[in-house]
């Protein structure tokens, strides 16, 4: 096993140029950013779909386009509103009077990454159309089924609920986000650094395009391959195993705990500690990977009960009681 571990490793130090170079054209772009620049290569490393939240302003669509453009894939932002209904997601049949036939018009999410821009100020129905997509990987259109084009991504962006004129997702879709993101606001001196860039009228970047989608399969293949151990493991298994029993854990939280972790969590978990071992040049996972990234693997799948909204407990507050309780390998 020591063999494999060292194999891989040497891939990883193989592989990790490209990475690097992804960041950097990022970093054209963006300045700070690092925890949601890191989160987004986790999703594109493990194939899944991102949700990110936090106030207008942060640089979230500017993040998720700049990501889009180092990569030679087709790009489509979706402006989420009010008035957006099914059909302008993923398309419809169009009839041909001379002909008297219906003809399939695709959609916007006929893409390979898609910015889901605002996507909880469009009604239920609207994100009920992208659970298909999301899940399944492919589009109903009449009586015929679309496959979609691989890699295949919705990184999706919304505003806190608090805010007027927006609608809570579903928690069918918002369990199909692999992570969900709190983006919060820049440093002092990224702020700084902010405002010398980006105060002009006319600000303009050049990004790359510096990964292909055959390179993107190839580190999948690579991020799958990351090695885990049988005791880290069971450490995942223990930590979603206390959202759904926490006196097992000896963890005074039962009351405050509506509907713990699904499976789904725990197959998250184990993918995004794998790719957070990659992107950080390691051919193994470490109980550190598995906490660094826990938070956002369980953040919207934890939740809580009447008892705890009414003693301001979050389901962030109890999932970090979690992982100060559950013993580390």
């Amino acid at each position: 096993m020591a063999l494999d571990v060292k194999q891989i490793g040497e891939k990883v130090e193989k592989e990790s140029a490209l990475l690097a170079q992804i960041r950097k054209e990022i970093h054209e772009v963006i300045i700070g950013q690092e925890y949601l620049i890191e989160r987004l290569l986790i999703g594109l490393l493990c194939n899944h779909h991102i949700l990110i939240e936090g106030v207008p302003g942060l640089a979230k669509t500017l993040s998720v386009t700049t990501l889009a453009r180092t990569m030679s894939a087709s790009f489509q932002r979706i402006q989420f509103t009010p008035d957006l209904l099914p059909a302008d997601l993923i398309g419809t049949l169009i009839y041909n009077p001379k002909t008297m036939e219906f003809s399939v018009k695709k959609g916007p999410v006929f893409a390979n990454i898609i910015l889901a821009d605002e996507i909880n100020r469009a009604p239920a129905k609207v994100q009920s159309a992208l659970l298909e997509a999301m899940q399944e990987r492919q589009v109903t259109i009449g009586d015929e089924t679309h496959k979609l084009d691989n890699p295949f991504m919705v990184l999706a962006t919304q505003n806190p609920i608090e805010q007027e004129g927006t609608y809570p997702l579903p928690e069918a879709q918002v369990d199909r986000f692999m992570l969900k993101l709190k983006v919060t606001y820049p440093e002092k001196d990224d702020e700084l650094k902010i405002l010398r860039r980006m105060s002009k009228s006319s600000v303009e970047f050049s990004v790359k395009p510096v990964i292909k989608p055959k390179d993107i399969l190839r580190l999948r293949t690579l991020a799958d391959e990351i090695y885990i151990d049988e005791k880290i493991e069971e450490y995942i298994v223990d930590i979603i195993q206390a959202t759904r029993t926490p006196k097992e854990y000896k963890l005074d939280i039962e009351g405050l705990i509506q509907y713990g972790a699904s499976p789904r969590a725990t197959i998250y978990l184990t993918m995004a500690s794998k790719a957070l071992a990659l992107l950080n040049g390691r051919g193994y996972v470490t109980p550190q990977d598995v906490k660094s990234i826990g938070m956002d693997v369980l953040r919207h799948r934890l939740i809580v009960s009447y008892e705890a909204e009414a003693e301001e407990q979050t389901s962030e507050h109890i999932i970090q009681k979690i992982f100060d309780t559950v013993e580390v390998p």
